[in-house]
């Protein structure tokens, strides 16, 4: 037996290193959260990898499943974050993740799958308000699902009125835009006007919700009122060092109106320069957009420069794999 006692310790120590990735830390935890923040996937999926094996802990798989999210991987990133529902069914932000995550494969789905993906994203989100109903997200995006979808898959506009003044007492700018998304479904394109105003004055960070009403005037096509909305989200971030990721949403209005890409590299500069980062907007996906601006604007060498700094944080993230270089 002697021969076999450096086997048996051999096995005793990968036994304990794999029970350590399985349990993680909190520090651990924070460390892959901090790298999702921060725009950094590979490194979070390195250090999630590791911390989601067999018998790890629901936070670990709810993390790497916004990880995908955030690199547009749904299959993935629903099947994480149905792992974390299954490990702890009582928390309400694993059910709003897991129903993001459904919701957007519902949307590139067949639609006999996206009616089904569609039931269950409605049973996930109301999951999530009812463990939780000061759950400000979660209201908010059941709200956009029951005015966004049909009433065969739970959709209704009456519905999403009826959370208004639930969110009015938890988020109330959130309250604001949701009665101004639910006017513009209904096609009252100046009570929706007023509402996103509203949004923007009861805000704490109305760097946000000038953002949001820049994106309203850009689906009515009023383009000079757009940038102004632009411009005004610009100041309110720069004031307001915790709203940048707002920079980001402005960017997009630019790049989804294909209007002022000098203003749209601006943005995404501002962002990517400042200590303010959020999942919500992806440093690399700030990369990839700020590689097609540049190469918009005649600027090569910039652009290939722009889709490295993408690829560095995100190596497999495939919108900036398919830009040419």
């Amino acid at each position: 037996m002697r021969k076999f006692y450096g086997l048996i310790q051999a096995g005793a120590f990968l036994a304990a290193a794999l029970a350590a990735a399985a349990y993680p830390t909190p520090l651990q935890l924070y460390q892959a959260n901090e790298a999702l923040q921060a725009g950094e996937a590979d490194k979070a999926l390195a250090l999630l990898n590791m911390l989601t094996q067999p018998g790890g802990v629901a936070e670990a798989f709810n993390l790497r499943c916004r990880v995908e999210f955030t690199l547009e991987e749904w299959d993935r990133a629903a099947n994480d974050c149905g792992q974390a529902v299954k490990m702890d069914g009582a928390n309400s932000m694993y059910h709003l993740w897991l129903g993001r995550a459904l919701g957007e494969k519902a949307s590139r789905a067949s639609f006999i799958s996206a009616y089904s993906l569609a039931k269950q994203v409605r049973a996930e989100f109301e999951t999530a308000t009812r463990l939780n109903p000061r759950n400000a997200d979660a209201l908010s995006d059941l709200g956009e699902f029951y005015y966004s979808a049909p009433g065969v898959v739970g959709g209704g506009l009456s519905k999403a009125e009826s959370l208004e003044a639930q969110l009015d007492g938890i988020d109330p700018a959130q309250a604001q835009e949701l009665r101004a998304a639910i006017a513009e479904e209904r096609k009252d394109f100046g009570t929706a006007e007023r509402e996103f105003k509203q949004a923007v004055a009861v805000s704490a960070h109305p760097a946000f919700q000038w953002m949001a009403l820049a994106g309203f005037y850009h689906r009515r096509q009023r383009w000079t009122e757009m940038e102004a909305a632009l411009r005004s989200g610009e100041s309110a971030a720069e004031r307001d060092k915790r709203s940048t990721p707002a920079l980001f949403n402005g960017a997009n209005v630019l790049r989804l109106s294909n209007r002022d890409p000098e203003l749209a590299v601006k943005m995404l500069e501002e962002y990517l320069a400042g200590s303010a980062r959020s999942e919500q907007a992806p440093a690399f996906v700030a990369h990839t957009w700020l590689a097609r601006f540049k190469a918009q604007l005649g600027d090569a060498a910039a652009a290939s420069r722009e889709r490295a700094a993408a690829l560095a944080l995100a190596s497999e993230y495939k919108p900036a794999l398919d830009l040419k270089h």
